[in-house]
């Protein structure tokens, strides 16, 4: 019985937040758009996140750049630790890290203002008001993640190319020359796009779930605390399956160079 419960009431949180996304993208369409919320929330949300991305990714580009310098030395092929390098940053742990800081931080700081503000009663006194709280906070906040995670995105890449470049050059004793041309022989654009487009989508299910945790928060300031860490944890595994989709819908779209 206690199973049966629990699955119950995992169906019914999956619908409500099927439900509440279909309401945030509908809630695009309407007029007048919160346009200073918008700005607001966009500011907010990459002052929180620029510096640890930046810091981030630093550490995350040095590690591959070490990791495979290393192995393609053992295997004949160190004229092509540029490629590697550079596609792994570009492909993986730039959206990577991008949706760990937008969950981490932008997303927490959403759930939590949203649930402070469910606990106030704030939400339900708009609905009173006539104020549809999805399109006046939600919409606002969502679009916002989606745009930051995509200029976040483009400043891991840059530097976390720019700390590969610098170990593999000066620690391993790399070639520049080689570095950058064996990036030109096997990358190509859609390389960066299907990263850009994979910062959108975790933007996108970081806000909505940081926001779904945080409109439904119950039982005070505990309970607040409780959606934070929940609108984490449910966030991080939903960004790491969905990015084995898209790399694996990449793969079999777009052919590869040297193939």
């Amino acid at each position: 019985m206690a199973v049966l419960m629990k699955v119950d009431r995992g169906l019914v949180q999956t619908g409500g937040f099927f439900a509440f996304c279909l309401d945030t993208i509908l809630g695009l369409a309407r007029r007048p758009w919160q346009w200073r919320e918008f700005i607001q929330q966009a500011w907010f949300i990459s002052s929180v996140s620029i510096v640890p991305a930046a810091l981030v990714s630093i550490p995350f580009g040095a590690v591959i750049a070490l990791q495979l310098g290393s192995l393609v030395r053992q295997m004949g092929a160190q004229s092509f630790t540029g490629a590697a390098s550079v596609l792994a940053v570009v492909r993986e742990a730039g959206p990577i890290v991008t949706a760990l800081i937008i969950a981490g931080a932008g997303g927490s700081a959403i759930c939590a203002d949203l649930g402070a503000r469910k606990i106030r009663e704030e939400l339900d006194a708009m609905e009173v008001l006539g104020i549809d709280p999805v399109r006046r906070l939600v919409t606002p906040r969502v679009v916002a993640s989606m745009v930051v995670a995509v200029l976040l995105n483009g400043l891991v890449s840059v530097v976390g190319v720019g700390g590969g470049y610098f170990f593999n050059v000066i620690l391993q004793n790399g070639t520049p020359g080689a570095y950058l041309a064996s990036f030109q022989a096997l990358g190509q654009l859609p390389d960066l796009v299907v990263g850009e487009i994979k910062a959108l989508v975790f933007g996108l299910v970081a806000a909505l779930v940081a926001s779904y945790k945080g409109m439904t928060a119950k039982g005070g300031p505990k309970g607040v605390g409780d959606a934070v860490n929940q609108s984490v944890v449910i966030t991080f595994m939903l960004l790491f399956a969905l990015n084995f989709v898209i790399t694996a819908l990449y793969f079999q779209i777009v052919p590869q160079k040297g193939q």
